[in-house]
């Protein structure tokens, strides 16, 4: 099932997270986080994007969520997509159905361009991401050192659609909620495909 994630999955999100850290370069991190962090870190997303989950019998098996990228006011349109799974939930479908579902979500908000930032030896996010539509826009070779090695950055981009001149900045996440009475009919939608 697809849904919102609650403060209460916290823990659930971060066992799904400390072992990318502590074993790949999927993330540039360190250490992880404590859960402490983790919630904070949370609530500051989802102060303006969502944040969802994949859970099949009370048990959390990836997640995803959009962050901002940059900080300057002219990239108010751009968003970055995250989306981590448990080892038994690869290959099935749930990061491409956690990504289509955030990606509505982002298109309802407003968002425009999507930048996800992948390490170049990560070869299964590289395809995952083409296949989501992705296409390499930047690499910066060596730019990190993660287990006594330098590795590299994709910057992959896909833009949501095309505008000449945007209207207005994107909408938080809940606000958009308010007004979309289809947003749990798309996220069953999306759990069943």
């Amino acid at each position: 099932m697809l849904r919102f994630a609650e403060p209460e999955d916290v823990s659930a999100m971060l066992a799904i997270y400390a072992p990318y850290v502590l074993n790949t370069t999927a993330t540039f991190e360190y250490t992880p986080p404590e859960e402490g962090e983790f919630l904070r870190r949370y609530r500051a997303v989802t102060a303006q994007f969502p944040w969802l989950v994949w859970e099949e019998e009370n048990v959390v098996l990836g997640y995803a969520y959009a962050s901002t990228p940059y900080t300057r006011e002219a990239y108010a349109w751009c968003a970055e997509p995250t989306v981590y799974l448990r080892p038994e939930a690869r290959g099935r479908g749930i990061g491409r159905a956690l990504y289509t579902a955030l990606e509505t979500f982002l298109t309802w908000q407003g968002y425009i361009v999507l930048y996800a930032l992948v390490c170049d030896e990560n070869r299964d996010s590289c395809r995952f991401h083409e296949k989501q539509g992705y296409h390499v826009a930047a690499h910066f070779p060596r730019c990190g050192f993660k287990f006594g090695r330098w590795v590299g950055l994709f910057w992959m981009e896909k833009r949501l659609k095309t505008v000449e001149i945007p209207s207005d900045k994107p909408t938080p996440w809940s606000s958009i909620m308010q007004n979309a009475e289809n947003a749990p009919d798309i996220l069953d939608t999306l759990s069943l495909s």
